[in-house]
């Protein structure tokens, strides 16, 4: 009961961490670097952790920052699904009606070109009576008329008879344009149907697509998930030991302060600092702050005493000002450590320290010049890569090195 208690606890404290990693919903363009981001300050917090540790805390901090992103491609996959399947159904439908309207429009076409036929044999009948002689008998039958009304008689009958003759022919004009205006019709219908077909098809192509990407799109966050929890099984395995490493830390932490209180009881510091700016102590660029900080993924809270700085192992590293050396050595996870007193400050003994160093140059009771080289940057120590952490201690205790730095970091 007491374990699920702790795992309900991280699963919170972890949908927090999801926030402060991940901030406000950032545009699309700069999601594929959350993780990375992620990592990076899951390094800078728990760089006095074991690599376990650190490696548990990086995968989850990928996996928690990686959730949100994954979540979103599922949620566009799905609508385009949905989006897509509405798309392909009304295309479905628009190429139904269309075949439909040009099954119509052919039958119309049919029709007319029977009505052609028809015109048109009745055309040929009156042009082969004319070729057999046709004419001639009619104008023999106006011969044999017996008398003048005999003879108006049958002039009205061949009258009549062209006039017949002449409305069978206009017959078969009038259903050949309409023959003709159903066939371009029936032409523009099929054009419009086979358009209609090959868009639907289009659209049910696009549908399938969609589909599969909605698939990989879950898939893709069911692997997350699943190394999410993975990675938090790992985590709350290290835990204990995260925290035993931070306590021995702040233990390390309170003897620093306290060889520094001591050191200036017992050498006196009675000159003052000059003031002004310290001289950079590296050309780097600036990679963690300073200050208390809280991990998300062990839950306690630690203090990051100095500023970070990466740079290239075996850059120099110089004395941000003049001063006598009072550590040099080994210290633990600092790894190889100088601290460098420059004289009192508002009251207390200002000190400059360096850590992380792979070489260093000077060793204790030394004087130094502001901008002699004092070391080189390394990864010794709780490092998680080559950079120097840089601290400014009043009376042992330290405060923000930005404070005292130029502006510009150069």
């Amino acid at each position: 009961m007491g374990y699920r208690r702790l795992i309900s606890a991280c699963l919170c404290l972890l949908g927090l961490a999801a926030l402060v990693l991940t901030g406000p919903r950032p545009a699309a363009a700069d999601r594929s670097d959350e993780a990375a981001k992620a990592v990076r300050r899951a390094e800078a917090l728990l760089e006095s952790a074991s690599a376990t540790a650190r490696t548990a805390a990086k995968n989850l901090a990928r996996a928690t920052a990686g959730m949100p992103a994954a979540r979103d491609r599922v949620a566009r996959s799905r609508g385009v699904v949905v989006a897509t399947r509405v798309e392909a159904g009304t295309a479905r439908r628009e190429a139904a009606t269309a075949r439909a309207h040009f099954r119509r429009v052919s039958a119309d076409y049919r029709t007319a070109a029977g009505h052609v036929e028809v015109a048109r044999d009745r055309v040929d009948e009156i042009v082969s009576e004319s070729y057999m002689g046709g004419n001639f008998d009619r104008i023999n039958m106006l011969v044999d008329a017996t008398g003048p009304q005999d003879l108006l008689d049958r002039l009205g009958l061949v009258e009549h008879l062209m006039t017949t003759e002449q409305e069978e022919v206009q017959v078969l004009v009038g259903a050949r344009r309409v023959a003709r205006t159903a066939q371009d019709r029936a032409g523009t219908a099929r054009r419009d149907a086979e358009a209609a077909e090959r868009a639907a098809l289009a659209k049910v192509r696009a549908a399938e697509r969609a589909r599969a990407a909605a698939i990989q799109a879950q898939q893709s966050l069911d692997r997350i998930v699943t190394a999410r929890r993975v990675a938090l099984r790992s985590a709350e395995r290290e835990r204990s030991t995260v925290i035993a490493q931070l306590q021995a830390a702040r233990r390390a932490e309170q003897r620093i302060r306290g060889a520094m209180r001591g050191w200036e009881q017992r050498a006196g510091v009675g000159s003052h600092y000059p003031g002004g700016s310290l001289l950079m102590p590296v050309h780097g660029w600036k990679s963690s702050n300073f200050g208390y900080r809280y991990d998300p993924y062990y839950r306690v809270w630690q203090l990051h005493a100095g500023t970070d700085f990466a740079a290239g192992g075996g850059s120099p590293i110089r004395a941000a000002a003049s001063g006598r050396v009072i550590q040099a050595g080994w210290n633990g996870g600092y790894g190889r450590y100088t601290c460098i007193n420059h004289g009192r400050l508002s009251g207390y003994g200002f000190t400059t320290c360096y850590a992380h160093q792979s070489r260093m140059y000077v060793h204790v009771g030394e004087y130094v010049r502001r901008g002699e080289m004092i070391g080189r940057v390394g990864s010794t120590g709780a490092s998680t890569g080559a950079h120097l952490h840089f601290e400014t201690r009043f009376g042992g205790v330290p405060r923000n090195p930005l404070n005292y730095l130029p502006g510009c970091l150069c």
